[in-house]
């Protein structure tokens, strides 16, 4: 057995370790910080040098970005479809997972098993298809493509609900029936505070997928009307090459702010949520 000195030598090493990649992991988000400030002939020449008076221009990048390419109106798109998507995957999800985890029969079986299958579907197997499909029903708009988001998220999320619902004890929800509330009611009053934790860990992962993600937005959506931050910061790149990196720079900066203000807000829930769903999922 490793004594106590080898013991703290290797957490050393190992706080070390993680102190370095920490650090590794930061400096791309560092680089690009310093060159959101910089004129933007000089990012490509000196990318990795801090600004100076010849290079530094100030927040004009930023001005660029929204008043030029309409950075905000991206923002407001991409929070709009974000929260919205997360709170429909979310109540539906949960719901369907409730009663086929309580509903054992062939159809509940069928479902659970199809949402599986569709976990290890490529996207680009039906990007194609479903690209023609949302133009035809008229979900090519902010509102639509949050169906579109439900059936995409839907199979992890049911998967990741079934496992946490079969740890609750069903002698709960028989006592509300008894107490007389119907199973809506029970389901909302009772089982949805049970199941704060996994509600947490699914709207993380769904918010981190939903808020960075380009190719459904990109194929989907009416560009021309609608535009997200990830397609905004692809319209920055212009015809035969053009590229305004320092706009980008800035954008970039701009998007990660979201996700950083809203990891700081929630960061004990995220956590004692993620910690609960280990225990009891």
């Amino acid at each position: 057995m490793a004594t106590k000195k080898e013991r703290r030598a290797l957490g050393w090493a190992g706080s070390g370790l993680m102190a370095f990649l920490c650090v590794v992991w930061l400096l791309p988000v560092v680089v690009v910080l310093f060159n959101s400030f910089k004129n933007k002939l000089f990012i490509n020449l000196e990318p990795f040098s801090l600004p100076t008076e010849q290079t530094f221009i100030g927040l004009e990048n930023y001005e660029t970005a929204i008043d030029k390419y309409g950075f905000l109106d991206s923002v407001g798109w991409t929070v709009f479809i974000t929260v919205g998507s997360v709170a429909v995957i979310l109540i539906c999800t949960s719901m369907c997972a409730w009663y086929i985890t309580r509903v054992q029969n062939r159809f509940t079986k069928a479902v659970y098993y199809l949402c599986v299958f569709s976990m290890v579907v490529p996207f680009q197997m039906v990007m194609f298809t479903l690209s023609l499909i949302a133009d035809r029903l008229g979900l090519s708009t902010p509102w639509g493509i949050i169906v579109i988001y439900l059936g995409f998220g839907a199979g992890l999320a049911v998967f990741m609900f079934c496992g946490f619902v079969k740890t609750i004890p069903i002698e709960i929800e028989e006592a509300a029936l008894i107490d007389g509330a119907g199973p809506i009611r029970t389901f909302f009053t009772v089982v949805i505070p049970i199941m704060k934790p996994t509600f947490i860990s699914v709207g993380i992962l769904q918010t981190m997928w939903i808020w960075n993600d380009f190719l459904l937005p990109y194929l989907v959506l009416d560009t021309t009307k609608y535009k997200t931050i990830s397609i905004v910061i692809q319209f920055m790149k212009g015809s035969y090459g053009r590229v305004d990196m320092g706009a980008i720079m800035a954008a970039l900066i701009m998007a990660v702010i979201p996700v950083v203000v809203f990891y700081l807000s929630c960061q004990k829930y995220i956590i004692k949520g993620v910690a609960a769903g280990a225990v009891k999922g």
